[in-house]
């Protein structure tokens, strides 16, 4: 695995919340769901992605946004146009005063809006991410990214289309994992983008000996990596190899896999029973003490405080 598909297989959908939005202009919903990371699909009609703390930003019908949170923002057919309809955490839908619209607003199957001819249709899908890994993507986002239809050339937007109306036996899955490919797709098509000021992790995968050194720390962890070792897999000498990395990625080897090894324990430690000597041993760390030590430096708790704390 690839150090862009280890960072991306933290958004995996489990249940994730997807919806068509069918509207009638004029339309404006205040999304306060606090949701980390959510798709915005415009199947028909233009509309506007407003944060509280940016300029607009256009999403013309075809494209395709990733809005990262937990920030409130506004989507709406005019960038100027007051807030109607707020969407809250839980996915409940209200007016100004909090009345709940759920059933009112209830088109059918995955489907809500004013109007089941609307001229506004919108696919929206919310992943509830958590985790240190998860972290690290989000960290090299921008709070609104859209993708142009023309950027790129992919069967999965309409397939979502046709498939977020059906209501068939495990057709939960079914979305979860098209949720997670056009994720995954538009994520890799915006980041090969130049507008994208993609991250270092990402420029340097394409160094033919910083992206090989990525890929041998992601892919086994546990191993006892030293700079020497490293650099006689990448073909260079450890001078070389430290000061490659250090420009591409910003960080030396030994830091960024320190980083990257505690980034997976904690994680770990969320998501397993694993005791904290076997996730020790998992990411390559010798001792539960030496785990623990690593981590309360980092992260200011010991393993048992952040597993606790995630409970």
């Amino acid at each position: 695995m690839d150090a862009l598909a280890n960072l991306l297989d933290g958004p995996r959908a489990r249940g994730a919340f997807l919806l068509r939005s069918v509207l009638t202009p004029p339309w404006s919903l205040r999304i306060e769901d606090r949701a980390p990371l959510t798709l915005v699909y415009m199947v028909r009609a233009d509309a506007w992605v407003v944060p509280d703390r940016a300029p607009p930003v256009p999403l013309p019908a075809g494209d395709i946004a990733v809005i990262r949170g937990p920030e409130p923002y506004t989507v709406a057919d005019d960038p100027a146009r007051p807030p109607q309809i707020v969407i809250r955490p839980g996915q409940v839908s209200t007016d100004l005063r909090g009345a709940e619209l759920c059933d009112e607003m209830d088109l059918g199957v995955r489907t809500w809006g004013d109007d089941p001819d609307g001229g506004a249709v919108m696919i929206s899908g919310t992943y509830q991410l958590g985790g240190e890994i998860s972290r690290r993507l989000l960290a090299a986002l921008p709070q609104v990214l859209v993708l142009p239809a023309d950027a790129w050339r992919s069967p999965l937007p309409a397939l979502l289309c046709e498939e977020i109306v059906k209501d068939e036996p495990g057709q939960e899955v079914v979305l979860d994992r098209l949720l997670d490919l056009l994720v995954i797709a538009a994520l890799r098509a915006w980041f090969s983008r130049p507008e994208a000021e993609a991250p270092a992790w990402y420029q340097a995968l394409a160094d033919p000996v910083v992206g090989r050194v990525l890929r041998l720390v992601q892919d086994d962890p546990a191993h006892p990596w030293t700079v020497a070792t490293l650099a006689a897999k990448a073909g260079v000498s450890r001078a070389a190899l430290a000061r490659r990395f250090s420009e591409l990625v910003g960080e030396p080897p030994m830091t960024y896999l320190t980083g990257w090894r505690l980034a997976l324990a904690a994680d770990r430690l969320r998501d397993t029973e694993d005791t904290i000597g076997a996730i020790a041993r998992q990411v390559g760390y010798g001792s539960a003490f030496a785990l623990s030590s690593a981590f309360k430096r980092v992260y200011g708790v010991s393993p048992q405080e952040h597993r606790t704390r995630a409970a």
